[in-house]
């Protein structure tokens, strides 16, 4: 064979598995922030409340309202002011692009007084409405985040934020 026919068929044969390559083979345990996907299970990734989600940052402009997406829908109860809900959680930053906490990590869950204050303006106007067994995504802006102080170090100030919620319980 020619010296040029053998790099063609090296070309193609480096091409074959950088292709087969670039596929993680399981996308059950992502979440994908934005994909441009009607379908929720497209855009959650996967309905195994089980797993922690990976929160993928869309490119483009950090939206100025909070954003609300819901990637599962819970049958329980629903989650109104003054109830006490449990949740897990993953928190990005969507210009660090970076995870800044998960409840996941530090296996247990997260419980508050939903419109009480104990959390940032966006969980308690995000979480409300919520039903047990659901998650949802929620992008808030820094309005509605930590504003302009931000929580140092780990989040920047005027930071948009993006959560994976999953509603656990209410009380």
């Amino acid at each position: 064979m020619s010296r040029g026919r053998i790099s063609i068929i090296a070309l193609c044969l480096v091409l074959t598995l950088a292709i087969a390559g670039c596929g993680d083979g399981d996308s059950s345990s992502s979440t994908q922030a934005s994909t441009g996907s009607s379908s929720p299970e497209k855009a959650a990734g996967s309905t195994d409340l089980s797993k922690k989600p990976k929160v993928t940052v869309p490119s483009g402009p950090p939206p100025k309202q909070l954003e609300e997406k819901e990637l599962v829908e819970g049958d329980g109860a629903e989650a109104e002011s003054g109830d006490e809900v449990t949740v897990q959680y993953v928190g990005v930053g969507y210009k660090s692009k970076e995870q800044f906490d998960a409840s996941w990590d530090r296996g247990e869950p997260f419980s508050f007084t939903l419109g009480a204050g104990e959390v940032i303006p966006g969980w308690d106007e995000g979480v409300a409405g919520m039903k047990v067994g659901g998650r949802r995504e929620l992008t808030i802006p820094a309005e509605l985040a930590y504003g302009p102080a931000g929580a140092p170090p780990a989040i920047g100030p005027n930071e948009t934020l993006i959560f994976v919620i999953d509603l656990l319980a209410v009380k």
